[in-house]
């Protein structure tokens, strides 16, 4: 269903699709009572969770374990002004599962830094949501 606003809503399967496409997406989340956002590298896994890599010791990981995020994701093209955005919304938490930490040794993300302590976070696809913009003539 296209919008007033130009924006096409995106079903779950679509929105799971796209994200698959990109690498990076935002993890956004509550640091001392205000928003932050961060850029992180990211796969889906098999049960469509969004999964990062990042230092057991983090503030990333002190702040979200355990709690309600939201993660965006997105890819634009500014000459044809067309584009999607994806949100993905639900609790974090540290995979402590040692069989799940292997797995996802072979078959999740590498995180982009160096790091000897790193651990997996998962975010469950709760509430996911999406739109797309599939290009506007240029105002004027």
């Amino acid at each position: 269903m296209i919008h007033s606003d130009g924006f096409r809503s995106l079903d779950r399967q679509e929105c799971l699709r796209l994200l698959a496409k990109v690498p990076v997406g935002r993890v956004v989340y509550t640091r001392q009572a205000l928003p932050a956002v961060l850029p992180v590298n990211f796969a889906l896994d098999t049960d469509t969770s969004v999964v990062l890599c990042t230092s057991a010791a983090s503030d990333l990981v002190r702040a979200i374990d355990g709690v309600v995020v939201a993660f965006e994701a997105d890819d634009f093209d500014a000459g044809s002004r067309s584009g999607w955005s994806v949100v993905v919304t639900g609790r974090a938490a540290v995979v402590t599962d040692p069989a799940e930490h292997e797995r996802l040794l072979r078959t999740g993300p590498r995180s982009w830094m160096p790091m000897h302590d790193g651990v997996f976070v998962r975010i469950e696809a709760e509430m996911v949501t999406g739109r797309e913009l599939t290009g506007l003539p240029e105002p004027g």
